[in-house]
């Protein structure tokens, strides 16, 4: 099995892609150890000790260094637990009863207006098929957490946390796309 790695904007972040898919649908982030205990793959890419954080996407895993901690000593331990994993078609994560795994609730950060339906839905539909795909080419998603008088606040995840290049990501490109398309937003904001 050949596990490919890419870099990403974020350069404590890598992109590994096992060849097969990883979620069958969504994408899961893990900002902890504790969170990683629904995982045992993120589990044991967190036992490394130096990663601050696992993300799932579709047909690959994000994991971000730990400050300080090269690459070249962590990708060969990684890339070993990913390929143990993936080669020995071990479950992605543990069954609820086993560690209390739960999914988080789809954190709203704003109530969205019932007379914004259909703003929301536009903002939703562009973020679905013009910025989720590209974001996941980078090793992250972007999720939609909520439009409240022309703010759009938007969550990130993977690879896109902590990326140097994301606020201007969300200003320059994301604020601009939605501001074009959906003339009531006024403002895009990271939570």
């Amino acid at each position: 099995m050949l596990i490919e790695t890419e870099p990403t904007p974020n350069p404590a972040t890598l992109k590994f892609l096992p060849g097969q898919a990883v979620m069958d649908s969504g994408t899961r982030d893990f900002a902890t150890p504790e969170e990683a205990e629904a995982s045992p793959l993120a589990e044991a890419i967190f036992a490394l000790g130096d990663v601050t954080g696992v993300f799932f996407g579709r047909d690959f895993v994000s994991v971000t260094a730990a400050p300080g901690i090269a690459w070249s000593s962590l990708k060969p331990d990684v890339l070993a637990i990913l390929h143990d994993h993936f080669a020995a078609r071990m479950p992605l994560f543990r069954s609820v009863g086993t560690a209390g795994f739960s999914v988080a609730p789809d954190d709203m950060i704003a109530t969205d207006d019932p007379a914004d339906a259909d703003i929301v839905a536009q903002i939703r539909e562009l973020i679905d098929t013009r910025v989720r795909p590209a974001v996941a080419n980078d090793g992250g998603d972007i999720v939609y957490r909520g439009f409240d008088k022309g703010k759009v606040y938007l969550q990130l995840q993977g690879a896109c946390q902590g990326c140097p290049s994301s606020s201007a990501t969300l200003k320059q490109g994301i604020e601009q796309l939605l501001r074009h398309y959906v003339p009531e937003v006024t403002e895009v904001r990271a939570v």
